[in-house]
């Protein structure tokens, strides 16, 4: 398979306004990269894997948290270098502070020889969508887009 499928959870919770869990990539080509870097916890679905539980496992492998609720599929999304991520909403809460990023090895400084170790997420955040829409990856904002319509038709209903 050229161009591999990755799964993932789009955390959200409702304070003042309805919030977004994304975590922002670790390593050395995105430490001064902000706007436009952060993700939704996500990661390569293994040969054979269930999507779904592709998906918990790199949340849990990326920020050190296990989520249970209703996991509601979104449509997928490709982003630009081709890949296609699969991606669950799901109503939970977790405590940014307490972020444990699994470590992955790489050579740096580049044709250096040493070889060094880098957490794959280096921090993790909570923020409202307006928020969520600057930082998170271009490619990734459909992920938002499907998220709000269906709890604004649902915050209006209750309203009747």
């Amino acid at each position: 398979m050229a161009n591999k499928a990755s799964a993932g959870l789009l955390l959200y919770r409702r304070r003042a306004a309805l919030e977004v869990f994304l975590v922002h990539p670790g390593g050395p080509f995105w430490i001064k990269k902000d706007a436009g870097a952060w993700s939704l916890p996500k990661g390569e679905i293994g040969e054979g894997e269930d999507p779904l539980q592709a998906a918990k496992r790199e949340f849990f492998e990326e920020t050190g948290f296990r989520i249970d609720g209703d996991f509601h599929p979104l449509q997928p999304v490709k982003q630009s270098g081709g890949k296609v991520v699969y991606a669950w909403a799901v109503e939970a809460d977790c405590d940014p502070g307490r972020l444990r990023s699994n470590l992955f090895t790489m050579e740096w400084p580049p044709k250096s020889g040493r070889m060094q170790r880098f957490p794959e997420v280096d921090r993790a955040g909570w923020f409202d969508i307006a928020e969520a829409r600057k930082r998170i990856l271009a490619s990734q904002t459909g992920f938002l887009d499907q998220l709000v319509a269906p709890l604004a038709i649902e915050q209006e209903s209750r309203r009747r």
